[in-house]
């Protein structure tokens, strides 16, 4: 389940914020693309930018291909191998997902801009953001949104 909610505008020039919610299921991939579409379209957006930020530490986003779902499953293998649970870590309070799931959000990016023209998004034609949980188990993520432009 995706949540899309507006929290205000500033008064000079167009700077817009906003939230999404996002519900995982666990480690893997979630596609958060129509959500960031309802957010420019809902705001009757123009040219500009718009940066997302996921406010976690074991989650983070990319921009990845979005044709063939057997990329996601090698990038995650390949996170894994860079990252592994078997690993004795010092940090091990939260579980054994906990600081593997912090390398592998570190090796990723927690904020991605988009360029953005006439209220859509400059995405190439395989690219889609995604949200990546590093967690095991459902987990509820937050991405702030902010749109700078006209």
């Amino acid at each position: 389940m995706i949540h899309v909610e507006t929290l205000g505008e500033a008064a000079v020039g167009r700077v817009v914020h906003g939230r999404i919610d996002v519900a995982t299921r666990g480690p893997g991939f979630t596609d958060v693309t129509a959500a960031l579409r309802s957010f420019l379209r809902d705001n009757a957006l123009g040219d500009g930018l718009l940066n997302a930020f996921v406010s976690h530490t074991t989650a983070s986003l990319t921009v990845q291909e979005n044709a063939d779902p057997d990329v996601q499953t090698d990038l995650l293998d390949a996170l894994d191998r860079l990252a592994p649970r078997n690993r004795p870590y010092v940090h091990s309070l939260e579980g054994t997902d906990d600081m593997p799931g912090h390398i592998k959000a570190m090796l990723s990016d927690t904020a991605v801009t988009i360029a953005v023209a006439a209220g859509r998004l400059r995405l190439g034609t395989w690219q889609a953001l995604y949200l990546i949980e590093h967690r095991d188990g459902g987990r509820h993520r937050s991405i702030d949104l902010t749109y700078v432009g006209r």
